[in-house]
């Protein structure tokens, strides 16, 4: 059997009025589906281990973020990644029990992320190039973090490879809708000290 942690049931409890039902129904669905796994808090925010990393939750002011630590692998990514642009989980911003899909949906996808770790299956690793074009800062995102402080000082103390990261994703957006939701995002990330790949960072 897994095991459920203390510091997850503090994480709830502190969590806003709107999200404690929220982040109960998950939790209790992965132990549903997957009974040996075992939580634990990194990052500041509840993990579900099974075999290494399988999925995490997460609550903020105003919504609840819920992803899958190897969703690039899972059947289903391509649906997942287009709740994915704004909000840092799998399931877009959760702000009600309603919103979430059907409980068998997620069931089936926490399985088939316990698969996953069962069968031993990687993630691949991150192709790297020999040099990178550069990239000037967009004017959006240098306004959004005169804006913010804390944002401001996370990027300015990144390294290069960091920064390059960040701006890299904004700018590649095909849409201004998308561009805008990713720099809400990288300030929301910066404002924690995140990298912009750090779901997929050690502990």
């Amino acid at each position: 059997m897994g095991n459920r942690d203390k510091r997850v049931d503090a994480y709830i409890s502190k969590s806003a009025d709107f999200a404690k039902p929220i982040l109960s129904h998950l939790r209790k669905l992965v132990h549903d589906a997957c009974p040996q796994a075992e939580e634990t808090v990194k990052w500041g925010m509840p993990y579900f281990d099974y075999k290494g990393v399988m999925c995490h939750m997460a609550s903020f002011k105003s919504h609840c973020a819920f992803g899958f630590w190897k969703a690039a692998l899972m059947k289903d990514f391509s649906e997942m990644k287009d709740n994915n642009e704004s909000a840092m989980g799998h399931l877009g911003k959760i702000t009600s029990i309603k919103e979430l899909p059907p409980d068998k949906k997620i069931t089936a996808w926490i399985k088939e992320a316990a698969k996953l770790n069962d069968d031993s299956i990687k993630l691949p690793e991150k192709k790297t190039t020999a040099s990178k074009k550069e990239i000037e800062m967009p004017d959006a995102l240098q306004k959004a973090l005169t804006k913010n402080k804390a944002a401001a000082a996370t990027f300015s103390n990144f390294s290069p490879s960091h920064k390059y990261e960040y701006l890299e994703w904004i700018t590649e957006a095909k849409t201004e809708e998308t561009r805008h939701k990713r720099i809400a995002t990288t300030i929301d990330w910066l404002t924690e000290g995140k990298p912009r790949h750090w779901k997929y960072m050690k502990k």
